[in-house]
């Protein structure tokens, strides 16, 4: 039997306990998708033994120390409370051990605010990283070397992987093994664990749609989901008006007072917010302009270069091939 890739996942008390779990479930789904053990994954923590999540629930763990650590091909630090992180960072043992290990591994990373430890081990400089949406500024100021991407689900540059965290640690996951094993597989383990969409890492932690859900009235979600689901059509302020029961007018105000911008521009970013996940796919250019209310692929490659400062084609050669 070949060697088992082993996936080391670093935890400690006041672990974020979906930092963990999401990893290992994506490396253990692969396993099942492909009939037989391809992945090893093993906690590791100071002590070893359990070790408590800031939700309360203990996972299982090995010591660094341990015998069974050989050969580790994946190492991935959890995020989770200040505190716990601030704990494992002073732990210079451990520290230098996690250093040492990620020299030989072909990869190692981190979830969430994991990646406050990679920056305090020096791992980030000149390095570009994900983490956290309310994090970003803070990883920013103390390691200003590095450069953050606060709209990231992840990012990948070349042995280094960080992720935003949560969910996102499972998108992660998820393109780590469509590099091992192929898109097939990814897709089997997307479509047993139920996810809506294997997410690609350029997409923006904020989509339009989880903007509005943070700002908005109800009556608005409920405009917004609607928008979603008629992005094809002609879509102008008297529909939008109709739809929330107001005049054109208080329509207008209201909208801009809430969202901070124009009904116009918001249903332009809808747009290409769907524009940019639809370009994973082979669907023409054509297409992907009319699913969205665009006329012509000209139309849309003028907006999407306004928008983003860069053509679609360009955009599909550099994150979807």
């Amino acid at each position: 039997m070949s060697k088992l890739r082993q996936i080391a996942l670093i935890a400690f008390d006041g672990f974020q306990i979906l930092d963990i779990t999401g990893p290992a479930s994506v490396f253990s789904a692969a396993n099942d998708a492909l009939g037989k053990p391809y992945y090893q994954v093993v906690t590791v923590s100071a002590k070893g033994g359990l070790v408590s999540s800031h939700s309360g629930i203990s996972v299982q763990s090995q010591s660094y120390q341990s015998s069974k650590l050989v050969s580790i091909d994946t190492l991935l630090i959890a995020g989770g409370s200040a505190d716990g992180l601030e704990a494992l960072s002073r732990n210079e043992p451990f520290m230098k051990w996690i250093k040492q290990t990620v020299q030989g591994t072909r990869r190692y990373g981190s979830v969430c605010t994991g990646a406050f430890v990679l920056g305090h081990l020096g791992l980030l400089k000149k390095k570009k990283v994900a983490t956290h949406w309310s994090s970003c500024e803070k990883l920013a100021t103390l390691y200003p070397d590095a450069e953050v991407d606060a709209n990231a689900l992840f990012v990948n540059q070349g042995k280094l992987w960080t992720s935003a965290g949560v969910t996102t640690g499972i998108d992660m996951s998820l393109e780590m093994v469509a590099q091992d094993l192929g898109t097939e597989i990814a897709n089997i383990i997307a479509k047993r664990l139920v996810l809506y969409v294997k997410r690609p890492g350029y997409q923006s932690q904020f989509s339009p749609l989880l903007k509005a859900q943070e700002n908005a009235v109800p009556k608005f979600l409920k405009l917004v989901e609607w928008l979603g689901k008629h992005l094809d059509q002609n879509i102008d302020i008297p529909r939008m008006a109709e739809q929330v029961a107001m005049s054109e007018r208080t329509f207008y105000r209201k909208f801009t007072q809430c969202f901070g911008e124009t009904p116009r521009n918001y249903v332009e970013k809808l747009r290409l917010d769907n524009v940019r996940i639809l370009l994973s796919s082979k669907a023409p250019l054509k297409q992907i302009a009319l699913l969205n209310g665009y006329s012509t692929a000209a139309q849309l490659t003028k907006s999407f270069e306004r928008q983003f400062g860069i053509s679609p084609a360009l955009f599909r050669k550099m994150h979807c091939t």
